[in-house]
């Protein structure tokens, strides 16, 4: 990102991004914005719009990320996500897979021999890959979209964190 922090709250903000010069940045403030699993979540939903522009492996691994999110504790997930994530990320859901891996386990990341970054920027590429395969003439409404379901999810995030804060 290249737009520098103002004293905005982080939605308004977000949504200042999406009208700005570079839109996409929006995408990357999400990711950023989210809680990880969150922000796994939030990718899964975004690449989940966009199915007919992804192969059956994207579509493979996109079931994983959610049998993980549904479930991250499952031994069967885990390890699934972990073998996932052990892939190079070459595909949109393959970034997401490989989030997963790293918030879930983070030795995931030393089998892609890529250096340690967080997950959110795995669900930031994910996202933005997906994103590329949408029409230009359809791109901006899609990406909107995208960050509009990414600011819900972080109200909500704020919301429930209020809340477990109060008890």
């Amino acid at each position: 990102m290249t737009a520098l922090p103002t004293e905005q709250a982080s939605i308004e903000f977000c949504r200042d991004l999406l009208c700005g010069r570079t839109p996409e940045e929006a995408i990357t403030f999400c990711a950023y914005l989210l809680p990880e699993r969150a922000a796994v979540w939030w990718a899964h939903e975004c690449l989940n719009h966009l199915t007919e522009l992804l192969d059956g492996k994207d579509r493979e691994l996109l079931a994983l990320v959610r049998d993980w999110v549904s479930e991250p504790d499952s031994p069967h997930h885990r390890a699934a996500v972990s073998k996932a994530a052990a892939m190079p990320p070459t595909t949109p859901a393959a970034w997401i897979a490989l989030a997963a891996g790293w918030h879930d386990n983070g030795s995931a990341m030393d089998a892609t021999g890529l250096r340690p970054l967080p997950a959110a920027h795995a669900v930031n590429a994910g996202v933005l890959a997906g994103l590329a395969r949408v029409a230009l003439a359809d791109r901006f409404s899609v990406l909107s979209a995208f960050v509009e379901m990414g600011i819900q999810m972080a109200e909500i995030e704020a919301l429930r964190q209020s809340a477990d804060a109060s008890y």
